[in-house]
Parts: C-alpha cells; sequence; structure tokens
C-alpha cells in the first residue's frame, strides 16, 4: 500500500483551487491599507487595523485543521471546508469595497480573512495526503505557481480597470474609487470558481487508506519514536504556561504605566492568554480529561523538533512580508513620489503603482516555482531557501535608494524569489517530519509562525515608525529587509526527520 505518482494534471487540478484563494489574498493585501486610508485611518493606525487578519488565521488554522483531519464526507475529507470558505470569501469580497466607514471594512477584513483561511489551511495538508513524499516539493511548487498567478491578476486589476477599460481611479472623499470595487467583484467570482473545480476535480483517499499508506511509509523510513514521559509533560505545559503568563502580565504593566501604545496590549494580553490555557489543559490532563481542547493545546508543546526550528525560519519570513504588505503603499507615495494626498492624482498613481510591483513580485513567483524543486534536488531544500530569502531582502531594502518606477520594479523581482520560496519549501520540508493523523492540525499549528509575526508586526512597527522613524514607513521596509535575510540564515539549523511522540 503506497500512494501512487500522480500526473502533472492531476497536481494541477488538486492544486488549482489556490488560484482563486490567492486572488482574493492579493486583492487584501495590495487595497486594504488604500481602503483604510480612504476611509480616514491616519498612517500610524493601519498596522492595528490589520490585526483582524492574523488573529483571525491564529484561531481558525488549527481548529480547521484538527476537524479537517477527523472529517469524512460524501463530499471528502478537505474539500468540504474549500467550498464553505469559498462561499463565505466570495460573499466578503463583494461586501468590503462598500464599507461605508472605517470600522465596517475592518470588521470585514476580519470576516473575509476567516473565510479565506478555512479554504487555505486544509489546501496545505491535501498535497501530503494525496501526494508521496518525493512529489511534495513540486506539489507545493504547483501551489506556487497558481498562488503566483492568482496573485499577479488580483494585484493588477485596478490598474487595468483604470488604464485597460477606463474605470474611475478616483472617488470623492471616504469613497472607494470604482476600479477598486470591481476588482473586488470580479475576484470573489474567481475565488468561487477556482475552488468549485478543485472541488469537482481532485480526489482524496479514505482514512484507512491514508492509515494503510503511514504503516507502510513507517516500514520503509522508519520514524524517531519519542516516548514522553506523561507527567513530566504535564509539569513542563504548567510551568510554561506559568512563564507565559508571568511575562506576558509584566510586560502589560510597563506599558501601562509607562503609558506606551495601546497596540502593544494585544500582543502580551494574547501571551497571557496563551499562558492560561496551557494553564488549564495541564489542570484538566492531571484529571485524565481528553478531548479536542486538550490535544489541540497538547500537541503545541509536543510539536516536532524540525518544526520548532522552521518556526524561526517562519516566524522572520513572515515579518518581513508583512512589514511589506503594510507599508509599501504608503512608502512609496510618500519617499519615493513625495505625497500623501489621497485625494490626488498623483497618490491614487501612486498606490496603483504599487499593485503592478505586488504583480511583478507575483508574476516573479510564478515564473521561479518550477525551477525551486530543480534547485533544491542540485544542493538542498535548506540551501534553496537561504538564497531565495537573501536575495527578497537585498529586494526589500533596495526600495529604500531607488527613485523611479522602473527601479522599483526591479526590487520585487528579489521579493518574488523569496516569495515562492516562502510558499513551497518550508511545507516541503515539513510534510515529511509529520504523522498523517495529525497532518492537518500542524499544518494548521504551523500558521502559528505565520501569525504570530505579523500580530507582532502589526503592534510593533505602528510604534517603531511612529516613536522611532519620525512617521516615514520606508524605514518598515528595511527592518523587513534584514529579517528576511536572519530568516534565510535560520535555515541552516533545521534537521529534518519523522517524530512521532507517543505518551506513556
Amino acid at each position: 500500500m503506497r500512494k501512487k505518482n500522480l500526473s502533472f494534471w492531476e497536481i494541477w487540478n488538486m492544486s488549482f483551487g489556490f488560484l482563486g484563494i490567492q486572488f482574493g489574498f492579493a486583492l487584501q493585501n495590495a487595497n486594504t491599507s488604500r481602503i483604510f486610508e480612504t476611509l480616514g485611518a491616519n498612517v500610524e493606525d493601519i498596522p492595528i487595523l490589520w490585526i483582524a487578519a492574523p488573529v483571525t488565521g491564529l484561531v481558525i488554522q488549527p481548529i480547521i485543521g484538527y476537524f479537517s483531519d477527523r472529517t469524512w464526507t460524501r463530499l471528502g475529507r478537505r474539500k468540504p471546508y474549500f467550498l464553505i470558505g469559498a462561499i463565505l470569501s466570495s460573499i466578503a469580497l463583494f461586501i468590503m469595497p462598500n464599507s461605508p466607514t472605517l470600522w465596517v471594512a475592518a470588521g470585514t477584513l476580519w470576516i473575509m480573512d476567516a473565510s479565506i483561511n478555512i479554504s487555505m489551511e486544509p489546501f496545505r495538508a491535501f498535497v501530503g495526503d494525496n501526494l508521496p513524499d518525493k512529489q511534495r516539493t513540486l506539489g507545493f511548487a504547483m501551489q506556487s505557481f497558481f498562488i503566483g498567478i492568482g496573485a499577479v491578476v488580483g494585484s493588477l486589476l485596478p490598474y487595468m480597470f483604470t488604464n485597460w477599460i477606463g474605470l474611475s481611479n478616483t472617488a470623492a472623499e471616504g469613497v472607494i474609487p470604482d476600479s477598486v470595487k470591481w476588482s473586488f467583484y470580479v475576484g470573489g467570482i474567481v475565488f468561487f470558481l477556482a475552488v468549485l473545480w478543485t472541488v469537482v476535480k481532485a480526489k482524496e483517499y479514505s482514512p484507512e487508506e491514508l492509515e494503510a499508506f503511514e504503516k507502510e511509509r513507517i516500514k520503509d523510513k522508519p520514524a524517531r519514536v519519542d516516548v514522553v514521559d506523561k507527567t513530566k509533560n504535564i509539569r513542563n505545559q504548567m510551568i510554561t504556561g506559568i512563564g507565559m503568563a508571568v511575562v506576558g502580565s509584566v510586560i502589560t504593566f510597563l506599558i501601562y504605566i509607562n503609558g506606551l501604545t495601546k497596540e502593544l496590549y494585544i500582543l502580551f494580553v494574547g501571551l497571557i492568554i496563551a499562558g492560561l490555557l496551557f494553564i488549564v489543559v495541564a489542570l484538566m490532563r492531571q484529571k485524565e480529561m481528553r478531548n479536542g481542547f486538550t490535544i489541540i493545546i497538547t500537541d503545541m508543546l509536543n510539536m516536532p523538533p524540525a518544526m520548532k526550528q522552521l518556526a524561526w525560519v517562519q516566524f522572520f519570513s513572515w515579518f518581513a512580508l508583512f512589514s511589506m504588505w503594510i507599508y509599501t503603499t504608503p512608502a512609496v507615495t510618500g519617499h519615493v513620489f513625495g505625497t500623501n494626498d489621497t485625494t490626488s492624482e498623483l497618490y491614487n498613481d501612486a498606490a496603483d503603482w504599487v499593485n503592478v510591483m505586488f504583480t511583478v513580485y507575483n508574476g516573479v513567483a510564478a515564473a521561479v516555482a518550477f525551477l525551486l524543486p530543480v534547485l533544491a534536488r542540485r544542493t538542498s531544500n535548506k540551501v534553496t531557501h537561504l538564497l531565495a530569502l537573501v536575495v527578497g531582502g537585498i529586494g526589500l531594502i533596495s526600495i529604500y535608494f531607488l527613485g523611479d518606477k522602473t527601479g522599483l520594479l526591479l526590487a520585487m523581482i528579489g521579493v518574488g524569489v523569496a516569495w515562492a520560496s516562502i510558499l513551497s519549501i518550508p511545507y516541503a520540508m515539513l510534510s515529511g517530519t509529520l504523522p498523517a493523523a495529525k497532518m492537518g492540525y500542524y499544518m494548521g499549528v504551523f500558521n502559528f509562525f505565520i501569525v504570530i509575526p505579523q500580530i507582532v508586526a502589526a503592534t510593533i512597527l505602528g510604534f517603531l515608525v511612529k516613536e522611532l522613524f519620525n512617521g516615514e514607513p520606508i524605514y518598515a521596509l528595511l527592518v523587513g529587509g534584514f529579517s528576511f535575510i536572519l530568516a534565510g540564515l535560520l535555515t541552516l539549523r533545521v534537521k529534518t526527520h519523522k517524530s512521532i511522540h507517543i505518551d506513556e
């Protein structure tokens, strides 16, 4: 019982839904700051308005992963979640550009990101479910390709509607331009249809087949079995929870007495809540209570070693990306083009050029997606990821020194290489270390190390821009560039081997 090698077109069909997911994700990333500014947000307030997206992912993805591991319906295992998320995301995409106020837009972002996460999380586990080990890098590369293509068109839509079709790119104060509105409408339709294609065309293995595959795989390549001392494990969980709660409480108090920016509360109050959850679950386990809640929280403590090492790589990679998504529009309009007037033609032309920049980096990601597995075979996944992230860091840093449109596009080439690698190589490295029965859950938990840096960025970068960078968002991009390079260096310490935890 071994998984069969899938054909190119079978991998194409099972990945096609990511085209729609990234269509919506690109519209969100490239236009949300613009919508917020149009509705009256100050530049230093933009990160906190974005906080909905990462917080939602932090909660939704492991829960969806946990339940999708345990789901089997007539529609399949992962596919019900693809479809539900697509329907909700498409509705949110229609609502977002019609938000009458800033807080309606922030609330819609929350709903939209939750819905995108419902669709997106099972797609990562889908590759692990359906493909043998040797095809997984190709499977994640195929997802990267569709992500790149979807993001290219999605990011470019406002520019296309303005310059090719003639829709208005400006509007009265507090009103979203028609070019942006129609981009979101098209995105909602494409999102649903692309995911529906995968739901109809792709097949899934049953839970019984996956269990048989896993047994055969362990025979061929035995995993390292870590027998966990349950009493010691519970004690470690309690100590970890107390430590998190204490650190969070102390720093929250220091924020309060020093009158620091309120956004910092989100990060450290969140740390307190996480610590309390660890403490509660440790107490429940002492009383031999076992349910979905205790399993979800405890398995976070028992992550495979490679996952813990990759966590640091993901943290600094996504911190860099989030700094770029938040601050590229105000950095380019202000630092490069010299305007902050959201009603001016110069500002809106510059904001459209940011869409073109995002189109370039996503297009590069699509173009190099299938080259990364080739480079990885000749070197290794670790070396490939290191090189890609360093190139991305150099590209992001170079924006500070550029003063023309062409130069900005060249900078995005490096970011595109990094983006292609971020979307594929870490998942290929991780999937080979995970037990099949918890593939969806751990892929969801892995999202923590995408979400946590976004929360850190949303809470810290606004403070840094306001207090240290004199309101100049271009410096946030410099921080992001160096974060890319650090993430690349940390890749070298990742050691991938399969590990199974067994309670004594």
